[in-house]
């Protein structure tokens, strides 16, 4: 289907553009959201008329978002999660949680402005990028934890992981040493024997 833009699309073009997309796309994501026309002659004359306008609000629009940018641009938001001994979290991070803490931070966001190329499932910081208008993007770091004590020292650049797995080795390595069931109890039995 031959659409033509109303504002910039990501991989696709630029307002006023005229391109050919599949049909589903444009039924069910650039013309309900009023992101496209279908290419007609009436939609063209209509576009014509109306770009001055368009153009304008996409400026403004694009200048709001560029403020909002910068007070968002390079903050860090904490989420506290569940999660087991090796980081791995009882579940994951979704976008919709990300904009939750966004907007807790005082920048409201919603979900869909948070694209997520993979699902958050360990503890650690993250780089995300926020999509505020087609044209401004800004990056905020998302520092997941399991408490805020934890959070504090990933935000520092400690390991918070490499304590917990050099005791769990060095468990390992003790329990390697002895045989089983020759333990304390066992060694006392032995003194016992023996006097």
């Amino acid at each position: 289907m031959q659409v033509i833009l109303l504002e910039r699309v990501e991989k696709l073009g630029q307002m006023g553009d005229e391109v050919k997309v599949k049909d589903g796309f444009a039924r069910n994501y650039l013309l309900p959201k009023k992101k496209a026309l279908r290419a007609n002659k009436t939609n063209r004359e209509f576009f014509a008329g109306e770009k001055a306008q368009l153009e304008a609000r996409n400026l403004e629009q694009k200048k709001e978002a560029e403020v909002v940018g910068k007070k968002l641009d390079g903050k860090t938001f904490i989420l506290i999660r569940q999660a087991g001994d090796r980081g791995q979290l009882y579940g994951s991070v979704s976008p919709r949680d990300i904009a939750d803490a966004i907007s807790e931070g005082g920048v409201s966001v919603n979900r869909t402005q948070v694209p997520l190329d993979q699902a958050i499932k360990a503890i650690g910081l993250f780089k995300i990028g926020v999509r505020l208008h087609p044209e401004v993007r800004v990056s905020v770091t998302i520092n997941v934890a399991r408490s805020e004590d934890e959070a504090e020292r990933q935000a520092r650049g400690e390991d918070v992981l490499a304590e917990r797995t050099e005791a769990e080795e060095a468990k390992v390595a003790a329990e390697e040493l002895f045989e089983e069931g020759a333990g304390p109890k066992a060694e006392g039995g032995e003194a016992a024997e023996a006097e």
